[in-house]
Parts: C-alpha cells; sequence; structure tokens
C-alpha cells in the first residue's frame, strides 16, 4: 500500500497545517480528527476570509448566532464570540498533538481585525483580549508584517504571548519579522521570563506572488527581444525562489551568536510557514508550492483541495535547499527586466490587507442579516 504522502511530509522534517475551520468539523471524530489521524495534519490556520465562507456559507452557525442575538451581543461580539469558541475547540482537538510534539505543533490561529493592520497599539490591545480569552498555550494571534505590526509583534513575544506572522511577501520585511522575534525573546528574558514555552511563525504567501508577476513577464516576452528571452523563463518561478531565499536568511539567523545565546536560554526557532500555497494558475502543477519547498523546521499550511490533491499524487523529497544559486540568478533577472521585487510585495501586502478587510465585512453583514432573521 502506497504512503501517504502527507504523512511521509514529516520524515522530511516539515509539518502539514489545514487552512481552513468550520465548526461541522470540530466535532467528536469529526472531520478534523479524521485529519489528524490519517493525515497528520499538525494544525490549524485561520482568517477572515475563511471565517466568511464558513459563515456566510454554511448553516453550521445559525443557532449560536440567534442565540448570541437574542441575549443582546452586537455583531462584532458575535463575530469575536463564533471565531474565538471555534479556535478554542480546534485547539481542544490539537492537544494531544501539542504534547506528543513537546509543543513544536498542535496549534490553531486567531487573527485580530484586519481593519487594526496599521494600528499597532489596536493590534496589542486586540490580541491580548483575545489571547486571554483563549486561555490556552496552543494557539497563536495571527498579526500582519506591515511596518505597525512589527512592532506589535515583538511586544506580544516580549508578553509571552504567541504570534502568527500573518501576510509576509518579502524578503526585506522576512528579515525585520525575524528581528522582531528576537527582540521580544530578549525583552522576555529581560523582564525574568521564561522563554522555552513561546511559539512563533512567519507565514510567507506565495501564490499571490506569482500570480501579480505572471502576467507582467508573460507581456514583456511577448514583446520579444533580450528581455523576451529572459521572462520566458521566469513565470511561475518568483514566489519559489522568494521562499527559498527566506529559507537561507532563517538558516543565517539561527546560526548567529546572537540566536545561540537566546536557544541556550530555551527558545524556540520562529518557523518559517508557507502560506497561499493553492496553485491559482491551471497551467501549473496543483502541489507545486508544497512539492517545492519540502525542507527542516518548515511549516505548510494548505486549504483542503490541496491537502486533497498531495494526499493523492504528491511526491515528497527535501527540495528546499535546491537549486538556490538558480533562485538568485531568478530575482537579478527580474530586476534586469525592470520589475521590482519590493515594489511587488508592499503591493501584495497593500491588497493583502484589504483582501481580508472585505470578506470581514462581508461577513459582519452577513451576520447581520442572520441576526435580524433571529428577532
Amino acid at each position: 500500500m502506497k504512503e501517504n504522502p502527507l504523512v511521509k511530509l514529516h520524515s522530511f522534517g516539515q509539518s502539514i497545517w489545514q487552512d481552513f475551520i468550520r465548526r461541522d468539523m470540530l466535532a467528536p471524530g469529526g472531520t478534523l480528527q479524521q485529519l489528524i489521524e490519517r493525515d497528520c495534519i499538525m494544525g490549524v490556520t485561520s482568517n477572515p476570509a475563511i471565517f466568511e465562507k464558513a459563515i456566510d456559507e454554511s448553516s453550521a452557525y445559525d443557532d449560536s448566532i440567534h442565540q448570541l442575538a437574542k441575549s443582546g451581543k452586537n455583531v462584532q461580539e458575535i463575530y469575536e464570540t463564533i471565531t474565538v469558541e471555534d479556535v478554542g475547540r480546534g485547539a481542544d482537538i490539537f492537544k494531544g498533538v501539542y504534547q506528543k510534539t513537546e509543543t513544536v505543533d498542535g496549534y490553531v490561529s486567531l487573527e485580530v481585525s484586519p481593519k487594526l493592520a496599521h494600528d499597532t497599539q489596536g493590534t496589542l490591545v486586540e490580541a491580548r483580549r483575545l489571547w486571554g480569552k483563549l486561555n490556552r498555550p496552543n494557539v497563536f494571534i495571527k498579526v500582519p508584517a506591515t511596518t505597525e505590526g512589527l512592532p506589535a509583534i515583538q511586544t506580544l513575544i516580549g508578553e509571552g504571548i504567541n504570534v502568527n506572522v500573518t501576510l509576509l511577501f518579502g524578503l526585506p520585511r522576512y528579515q525585520a519579522v525575524a528581528q522582531a522575534y528576537m527582540a521580544g525573546l530578549e525583552k522576555r528574558l529581560a523582564s525574568g521570563g521564561d522563554i522555552s514555552k513561546i511559539s512563533s511563525v512567519a507565514s510567507f504567501f506565495l501564490s499571490r506572488i506569482d500570480t501579480l508577476l505572471d502576467p507582467k513577464l508573460e507581456a514583456i516576452e511577448k514583446a520579444g527581444g533580450p528581455k523576451g528571452d529572459i521572462a520566458k523563463n521566469l513565470p511561475g518561478k518568483i514566489a519559489i525562489a522568494s521562499a527559498k531565499l527566506a529559507y537561507q536568511i532563517y538558516k543565517k539567523d539561527i546560526a548567529s551568536d546572537r540566536w545561540k545565546r537566546l536557544a541556550a536560554k530555551g527558545a524556540r526557532p520562529q518557523r518559517l510557514l508557507w502560506a497561499s500555497t493553492s496553485t491559482k494558475n491551471p497551467k501549473y502543477n496543483d502541489v507545486m508550492y508544497v512539492e517545492a519547498l519540502i525542507g527542516k523546521d518548515t511549516v505548510n499550511t494548505a486549504p483542503p483541495e490541496t491537502i486533497d490533491a498531495y494526499r493523492d499524487h504528491g511526491n515528497p523529497a527535501a527540495r528546499l535547499e535546491e537549486n538556490v544559486p538558480a533562485c538568485e540568478r531568478d530575482m537579478k533577472q527580474l530586476a534586469e527586466l525592470g520589475i521590482s521585487i519590493d515594489t511587488t510585495t508592499q503591493t501584495l501586502e497593500d491588497e493583502g490587507v484589504q483582501k481580508f478587510i472585505t470578506p470581514y465585512e462581508k461577513l459582519l453583514g452577513a451576520l447581520q442579516t442572520k441576526m435580524k432573521a433571529a428577532k
């Protein structure tokens, strides 16, 4: 019998998480428990778009919404109550994974309001409140890797709050995130706190990079000439190249004296998490963002359809450190074509914030409709 490719990923040091949660998955012996037992799924991530899809497109939440509405809760309070309940239940299901992996895996993530992406103090207030409400060690509070998010990340880590750094697209920003994590740990140590139980991941978004760049590269190719010859080999490569170079930064950081001092006090590395791993372009392999980035001390969080595809025809192998010089060349050639990767990733960050605000507002509207139906 063929070994489950999802299970085999663990032999290469990578954890696979699911990028989706919905209430009907959380029943005893339900879908989430089956994913843990059959596929070795080691965690769950969520975001406003996921909750919008889960709540708006299912009736699983209707009874809770009706009860909360009748109790006098407003729409914001209802949203927070049901998302905290789901993440808390998910974390309870993953408690065994959390313990078995000695706190490395078994986490469920809940994001602060996307409207706070550029509000450091607002992020801190909401992150602390959500952390307190969840009151579980195996949860992450998701904070965007915006300029305003960086000081919040450092402060939260310094307070012993687990952080999933989200909406991360570019290498300079990833470097800043890694520095914020270490600074937070140092602050925690300086105050006499324990850093051995603090966990964090840096969620590097992939498919959106190629989705934005591929049309530009194809237009240059179509125009012909020397630049056209360069451009024809770059579509579908830049996201993976960026991720592989991010991993090289990670390896350099954990080899540094600064990190070694923290590790000696029990600090855990901030693992890179590959996010946005569903393949958007039908011309590409549907598991390309999983296959290319399998490596030690990383996480891949995939939506259900990508998990199903990988179970069916994944081919695990340690590829994360393959062809790094070619990745460096690809990034150099992108610049030669007049395309700034830094401008691209800033655009993606700005769009990413809005892509979470839009479903968040749509969800609040759907909740309003369901609340009115309860009266």
